[in-house]
């Protein structure tokens, strides 16, 4: 492998990017492939954290549309991206990967709680955390617990991991003409109103000059090229 270009960076996933084709809860197959390249760049010595979605199993902006007091299908969602969380370490403890789950929400007999200079120290150790439960706080997406963690434990970038190679125009699956973005600024991301992030991570982002690199997780060995500075999917940064 390659010279790592960064030090100590937190990966975004999806829960949709766990399900795979079957649109729904955890594909094995996907869970391991993403462990095995979680394993082969923390090898390297780069510091890696770790947040996932939980859409694979419970989307709480869907259910409030639906009529569900938004609150409490917020924190139904936070309860599935811990699902998310632990089997995730599960899938990295299995191949040796030592692994730390912080939740948002107390539940000690399952997960260490949310501690800064701890999660920090677990860093330092080698260790992967994986922050579970978003912010703790409904209203919030886990796009901007991404972006609120990184912040916190000083990762010099983040790794959103999507099932498309970049940020596009349009859909590239819908609209044969959508043109794929290398570089964007924040601020073109807000006015035009691209799915990179949510409006209130991307600003997160934009204040405190933190890069997201948009990345297709689904191929293999991908993870491992970003971390080592290789100019794939799409890249924000300020202008």
């Amino acid at each position: 492998m390659a010279k790592p270009y960064y030090k100590r960076v937190l990966l975004k996933l999806s829960g949709e990017a766990l399900a795979g084709d079957q649109g729904y809860g955890i594909d094995p197959l996907i869970i391991t492939t993403i462990a095995n390249e979680v394993k082969e760049v923390v090898a390297c010595g780069v510091e890696l954290a770790l947040v996932i979605g939980g859409g694979n199993i419970f989307r709480g902006l869907a259910a409030s549309s639906k009529g569900m007091d938004r609150a409490s299908a917020d924190y139904m969602g936070m309860l599935a991206t811990m699902i998310n969380s632990l089997a995730m370490q599960d899938a990295l403890e299995k191949i040796g990967v030592d692994t730390r789950v912080q939740s948002a929400i107390a539940m000690q007999e399952v997960a260490e709680p949310y501690i800064r200079r701890r999660a920090i120290r677990h860093l330092e150790k080698g260790r992967v955390v994986i922050f579970g439960a978003g912010t703790g706080n409904p209203y919030f997406t886990t796009d901007t617990a991404a972006s609120l963690r990184a912040m916190e434990i000083g990762a010099e970038v983040i790794l959103k991991g999507t099932k498309v190679d970049g940020v596009y125009s349009a859909d590239p699956k819908k609209d044969a003409t959508a043109v794929k973005y290398s570089t964007l600024t924040y601020l073109e991301v807000l006015k035009k109103g691209l799915q990179v992030m949510d409006a209130t991570a991307t600003s997160l982002c934009m204040d405190n000059s933190l890069p997201i690199i948009v990345f297709d997780i689904t191929t293999d060995g991908n993870v491992t090229k970003v971390v080592c500075g290789e100019d794939i999917g799409t890249i924000v940064k300020g202008a």
